[in-house]
């Protein structure tokens, strides 16, 4: 059986990070890269060893599935041409810009039988595996995403560079509609929010506060979930976590095992496994679609407070 044939469009930070990691991988075969930056293009290929496809059109045809690590603005076009030319796609959070085109290309991906997923890296990241076999009914959820300004030009506010991942995490976790939302965000070196803090609370009861930056001078991605049993703290940085208990004696506090894994490398090896059998994605582009509205929503809060 051949190797699926894997390419990445948009080389930038993110896409030489997926064109790294596939020019390693096993179950598959690394063809081709496209950017509009050809001069980039060609220097990215040159170093994991693969072709730079002229175009866009020239790029579908060398490939069978591929990551699309453009600019958000740009990710439904490049996706929808992409899946008309039936090819399966990992796709960078957000998935789009707007509501109705990720539906649109959930849609799409669904009536050509192609694996559409979402790159919302943190599901595979091993301290969620982790949290996950110790959750039973989460009650009150509270998250940080802080990093320093990047070093690139952004057209996203934080919320949706990087809130949104914790957004899908909780969504994935509460499994229940959410009632309410109280949100607040600051832009500082941006257009859009650079800091933004809300509150969500889900008709089962639970709520969750979630807070993001990227003006923070230092870097943290936590996740702390209080159930009824147990407390957990998580680092998806670090990949350690704690989990403290009620006993007899008072409040017990339990390391977490975690056996560490590059959650990018295993994400990418779930998507070419996902394309090659048929196997539906752990983040399809429905699950997508929901983190994006709630995104989008927190954002048109925080813009009505301007």
């Amino acid at each position: 059986m051949n190797k699926l044939r894997v390419g990445v469009v948009g080389v930038g930070h993110i896409g030489t990070n997926h064109a790294r990691l596939y020019a390693g991988v096993e179950n598959g075969e690394f063809t081709a890269i496209y950017d509009t930056d050809g001069a980039k293009a060609e220097q990215v290929a040159r170093e994991f060893g693969t072709t730079a496809a002229s175009s866009l059109k020239d790029f579908a045809a060398r490939i069978d599935a591929a990551s699309i690590a453009t600019p958000t603005s740009s990710h439904f076009v490049v996706a929808r041409e992409l899946l008309e030319a039936g090819k399966h796609l990992l796709i960078e959070k957000p998935i789009a810009e707007k509501t109705a085109d990720a539906s649109a290309l959930a849609e799409l991906a669904a009536k050509r039988q192609l694996v559409l997923q979402v790159g919302h890296v943190e599901r595979f990241n091993p301290v969620l595996g982790a949290l996950e076999e110790r959750l039973t009914r989460p009650r009150f959820i509270e998250a940080h995403r802080l990093s320093p300004y990047p070093n690139r030009g952004t057209d996203i506010g934080v919320v949706l560079d990087l809130m949104i991942h914790d957004l899908e995490i909780i969504l994935h976790l509460v499994r229940s509609p959410v009632e309410t939302i109280d949100a607040v965000g600051v832009p500082v070196l941006s257009r859009g929010e650079d800091i933004a803090n809300a509150r969500l609370r889900f008709e089962n009861g639970c709520v969750a506060n979630v807070t993001s930056s990227r003006i923070s001078p230092e870097r943290m991605r936590k996740i702390r979930v209080f159930q009824e049993d147990a407390y957990l703290s998580l680092d998806y940085q670090t990949q350690t976590g704690d989990i403290y208990r009620r006993s007899a004696t008072g409040i017990n506090r339990e390391d977490v095992a975690i056996e560490p894994g590059e959650p990018l490398k295993r994400q990418l090896a779930a998507f070419i496994e996902c394309a090659a059998t048929g196997r539906a994605p752990k983040v399809s582009g429905l699950e997508a679609t929901a983190a994006l509205e709630l995104a989008v929503e927190i954002t048109r809060r925080i813009d009505s407070q301007r």
